[in-house]
């Protein structure tokens, strides 16, 4: 197709990873039609649904494409990379932005990712792995002390016990083993836990050209203060101030070494390789990577970003990515999730929303769904994690109050958020130097 060719897009997902996706790809001059599954109120009020299409379904995905003239797939979350979705698509002929199966194992089993890591020189927590409870256990025992317990497979961003003591770290052993986490649990990787903030840095890949995104720094507890429990993130800015110019590239040289590694074990690795670093006083570790976006870190990075993301993506599938034109805009952005109350726990769906309009009357603010879903042509809530409200501006402080003031101007019952994202990183560095 000619570089002028208007093309229709299929995009996969339902959060505000996806929202964030659709309006960056929507503003590309080659932007056709959209299409998306299963989506939420935000995206399928600016994209067709494709109804009845099983994102996690390879096959189903692969004929929906080509008999809709779909020219481009976008994979957002994890599940349908993992089960061959971008095999299945590029096997049809289409182009697709995401790894195939055989990639997606760098998110899809911990203890995968761990082994290219070694095999690649590049410096990430120490580690066991293990298929039974008492060995894993005696581990837990030898380290004494805090530490890392990871179920070895997708666990819906639930398989990571981050145990401070001894004690919690042998309940999650035993939570891995005990079937909670289904087959994702069946090997149990146990890790030293590493000291430091950490750092979330994306990149784009075509398996031979690496193109660094701009750092983000998310905050996954419940509660103010990093305290609670783990969620899929309650809020972001990008870019992290603190990170220092070398700090950065050697995240960026990790990348490169880990994509170059596994085109060196036969594996082409194209689409979003999410790096998630901890800035330790030795220097930036690996604590894993994600095979696809970041959510809610694509919330604050695409905003920021200034190019064609269609031109971008079909460059990562056709492996030009060498060629892409990317540039940064001289600015921050925080985004504040609204969530409903009981997440992560339980939480009750269909709360009327109102006042998104107002909110996105403030300059530089875009309100990314995630739980919605349009009713009776109400938008209610229809998930844990409900908005991405996200605020850009000329300095730190700037966007953080931006986010805030808008995040107040919408309401829905039961409506909770943090209100110290980013307050940390305001106070410096020093502020994780406990």
């Amino acid at each position: 197709m000619s570089e002028s060719e208007k093309i229709d897009i299929l995009l996969l997902g339902a959060g505000g990873r996806e929202h964030a996706l659709l309006c960056k790809l929507a503003e590309s001059p080659r932007a056709g039609k959209l299409w998306a599954a299963p989506g939420n109120g935000g995206i399928l009020a600016e994209a067709t649904l494709a109804e009845g299409l099983d994102q996690d379904a390879p096959a189903a995905v692969a004929d929906f494409a080509t008999s809709h003239g779909i020219d481009l797939v976008v994979i957002g979350p994890e599940a349908p990379l993992a089960e061959g979705v971008g095999d299945a698509v590029r096997a049809a002929g289409i182009a697709c932005f995401g790894p195939n199966g055989d990639a997606a194992q760098m998110e899809g089993s911990k203890l995968f990712a761990k082994q290219v890591m070694e095999r690649a020189g590049v410096p990430t927590a120490c580690y066991q792995s293990f298929t039974e409870a008492a060995p894993a256990e005696a581990y837990v025992r030898e380290l004494d002390g805090p530490c890392v317990v990871k179920a070895d497979g997708l666990a819906a961003g639930k398989g990571v016990i981050v145990a401070q003591t001894t004690e919690q770290a042998l309940a999650g052993v035993r939570e891995c083993f005990s079937g909670t986490f289904g087959e994702a649990g069946k090997t149990v990787v146990v890790e030293e836990m590493l000291k430091g903030p950490e750092c979330s840095l994306l990149a784009l890949t075509d398996g031979k050209t690496v193109l660094p995104l701009a750092s983000a720094q998310d905050h996954k507890r419940a509660l103010e203060g990093d305290l609670g429990p783990n969620t899929g993130g309650m809020g972001v800015y990008s870019p992290v101030p603190f990170v220092t110019p070398e700090e950065h590239e050697a995240m960026v040289d990790i990348e490169r070494r880990v994509v170059a590694q596994l085109a060196a074990d036969g594996i082409t690795y194209s689409g979003c390789l999410y790096g998630g670093f901890m800035l330790t006083k030795d220097g930036p570790k690996v604590l894993e990577f994600n095979a696809r976006f970041g959510d809610p870190e694509t919330q604050v990075v695409l905003p920021r970003m200034d190019c064609d993301l269609v031109d971008v993506f079909l460059r990562c599938d056709n492996g030009t990515l060498d060629g892409a034109r990317v540039r940064w805009e001289d600015d921050f952005a925080v985004s504040v999730v609204l969530t409903s109350a009981g997440y992560p726990g339980y939480y009750e769906k269909g709360k009327v929303i109102t006042g998104i309009e107002d909110a996105e009357r403030l300059p530089g603010v875009t309100v990314y769904h995630a739980g919605t879903k349009l009713v009776g042509g109400e938008l209610v809530t229809n998930g844990g994690r409900v908005l991405n409200v996200t605020a850009v501006a000329d300095t730190f402080q700037r966007a953080r109050e931006q986010a805030y003031k808008a995040a107040e101007l919408i309401d829905f019952e039961g409506k909770t958020l943090r209100h110290d994202i980013g307050a940390r990183a305001l106070r410096g560095r020093e502020a994780w130097e406990v």
